[in-house]
């Protein structure tokens, strides 16, 4: 940059041209539009660099010197001070400064060391971090060797860094930071130039192979393919299978296929895992936590529970309503992703809770009719938990004729699920100090609420006296420094379901919470699912709440998916042809529920204000 610039400004412009590869190799050409050219001191005495004959060589005539070269520009750029070098460098892309060492003595020591030349361009590349104690030096090589690693051809060249680039990916997301905005599908998800940076990386397909799909369950799916006999688990291979399912939840977007077969699908051998009521232990707490003491998240489980509630909303087509938290990589996947809405007032508790309680909720719930709701009972008990129709569910944790050993896996299962939204309002009710098994960073908060599920406006089924229940429950840090959320489901007074889940990215995290219900006393029979919330508002009003969500777009939208028949959804999908999807989804006939949207809005803010009011009854009582 600044080598080129001296060349086209001292005679025999054209030198520049001549500047040997390895010496302009940290140079970056963008900067060349960004810094002013620099100029020679006049008068400039002649050295042995000079170059050229003299005038009395030329008979007293002046004459343009020949192109000079790079080492008298090099020469002028070593001369400036130290803090001119600084504003210089400061441009240079992490490659180019990382090669700067190289050039000459003096840059080497200029470079090595200098935190604070590492940091500025470490800033203008990526989000500003929280900790401002960064070894910024290592963090830029780091940066480079991801990005190097990433770029290699195939899957089989890189797949062995896989712990280098989990923790890499890892770091990048706790340091990420909001630009000020929203990105472009979402009006709670907080651009970040950490997240855009990764979710590049991962368009490439060999990346998302080599580390996204490294999991047990990833490997069950291409054995299936193939045909061999599954074993157990390789106790060599738990952490690697972990650190890969754990990217995955962090990226965010389910993989739900490894190819364009059926027979390559992920959500069967999800199914599998989710609803083996062998996962529901005292050791795991019932939910997304590893089967030992350590109380460490169990990614495996939660991996398997976004796959089973991704495949399921994308087969309600319902996906493109919630882009930014299922379908957008790496989106709130980081520590305060939420951007909160304007609050005219903040009460105490709300200002003592660092979780962000307080608000307006979406909640994702798969029923299944069970076989005494085909008879002609309610479904509304199934509408706040995710799971199958009860006789699979017991037929297949209780087979007839012996059981699978302990250490296998079960069977793929794929016998249709259905899927419901609920709304959720939450408001902090107290806050303590943590206990001596939780994370001491942060206290523990207790919240309660109403929720209310969309789809009971227009399901001939549903009782309108159950279309409402409270809630209770508590947020507070894991010793491993996660978000763990408990919630409990209260019908007429009477405590009946219960959840476990962890929020995904963190503390504020626009990304959600991830986790199981079961029943509240903790039955061995079941029965048992996933679940996922995330916040959608922080607007703590009843009626204002439910309007501001139920927009006519999107109520529309909705609707008009709740009233297609899904009996059989996956048989619209052609593997081979991913547009075709996308027709239908323009193709759907929305006019049918158009005309009830002004019913099915005003019945939605009328009922969740009911359960408010029966709610505070029930308090004061």
């Amino acid at each position: 940059m600044i080598a080129g610039a001296a060349a086209g400004d001292l005679p025999g412009a054209a030198g520049a041209e001549k500047l040997h590869n390895s010496e302009k190799s940290f140079l970056h050409p963008s900067s060349l539009k960004t810094l002013p050219p620099v100029s020679h001191p006049q008068p400039m005495p002649r050295t042995a660099l000079d170059w050229g004959p003299t005038a009395e060589q030329t008979g007293g005539r002046a004459q343009r010197a020949a192109t000079p070269p790079l080492a008298f520009a090099m020469t002028l750029l070593t001369s400036l001070p130290p803090e001119i070098l600084h504003s210089i460098f400061q441009w240079l892309c992490p490659e180019d400064l990382l090669l700067l060492p190289h050039v000459c003595r003096l840059f080497y020591r200029y470079v090595r060391g200098n935190w604070r030349l590492c940091r500025d361009v470490y800033l203008r590349t990526l989000d500003t971090p929280e900790d401002k104690g960064l070894d910024w030096e290592a963090e830029l090589h780091d940066l480079l060797k991801l990005k190097s690693i990433c770029r290699r051809e195939t899957a089989a060249d890189k797949e062995h860094e896989l712990d280098f680039v989990s923790r890499t990916v890892d770091r990048l997301l706790k340091h990420a930071s909001s630009q000020g905005r929203t990105i472009d599908n979402s009006h709670t998800h907080c651009a970040s130039r950490n997240a855009d940076f990764l979710a590049e990386l991962f368009v490439d397909q060999s990346n998302r192979e080599a580390f996204l799909q490294r999991s047990f369950l990833f490997e069950r799916v291409r054995n299936e393919h193939h045909q061999p006999p599954i074993r157990g688990r390789g106790q060599l291979h738990e952490s690697e299978y972990q650190l890969s399912a754990k990217l995955h939840c962090l990226y965010g977007k389910p993989i739900l296929n490894l190819g364009r077969l059926r027979s390559t699908r992920t959500y069967p051998f999800a199914v599998s895992k989710v609803y083996d009521l062998r996962q529901y232990t005292d050791l795991t707490k019932w939910g997304p936590f590893m089967d030992d003491t350590t109380g460490r998240v169990d990614w495996e489980k939660v991996e398997a529970i976004l796959i089973v509630l991704g495949y399921n909303i994308t087969m309600r087509r319902v996906s493109k309503l919630f882009s930014d938290v299922w379908d957008t990589p790496f989106s709130g996947s980081w520590p305060k992703s939420y951007m909160p809405s304007p609050k005219a007032e903040v009460t105490p508790l709300d200002g003592s809770d660092p979780y962000g309680v307080t608000g307006t909720w979406y909640r994702v719930s798969i029923p299944r009719a069970s076989t005494a709701a085909r008879a002609g009972q309610t479904l509304t008990r199934h509408q706040i938990v995710c799971f199958l129709d009860y006789n699979d569910f017991f037929n297949y944790n209780f087979p007839v004729g012996g059981d699978v050993p302990a250490d296998s896996p079960r069977p793929a299962l794929n016998v249709g699920e259905a899927t419901r939204l609920i709304l959720m309002r939450n408001y902090v009710t107290a806050v303590e100090p943590p206990g001596p098994d939780d994370g001491q960073a942060l206290p523990v908060v207790h919240f309660r609420g109403v929720s209310r599920s969309l789809d009971d406006s227009w399901d001939n089924n549903a009782s309108s006296g159950l279309r409402g229940f409270t809630s209770k429950g508590t947020v507070r840090l894991t010793k491993e420094g996660q978000v763990r959320w408990t919630t409990i489901s209260i019908f007429h007074g009477e405590e009946r379901w219960r959840s476990e889940g962890i929020q995904i990215g963190g503390v504020r995290s626009a990304r959600g919470v991830v986790g199981t219900w079961f029943d509240k006393d903790f039955d061995r029979h079941g029965p048992a699912g996933p679940t996922a919330f995330w916040k959608a508002s922080d607007t703590a009003g009843t009626a204002d709440t439910i309007h501001d969500l139920l927009t006519n777009d999107f109520l529309l939208t909705y609707s008009t998916v709740a009233y297609m028949d899904d009996s059989d959804p996956e048989a619209e999908m052609d593997y081979e042809d991913e547009d075709d999807d996308e027709e239908l989804d323009e193709d759907m006939d929305a006019e049918p529920v158009s005309n009830e949207l002004p019913g099915l809005l005003l019945d939605a803010q009328l009922e969740v204000a009911d359960i408010v009011q029966q709610a505070e009854q029930t308090e004061q009582a």
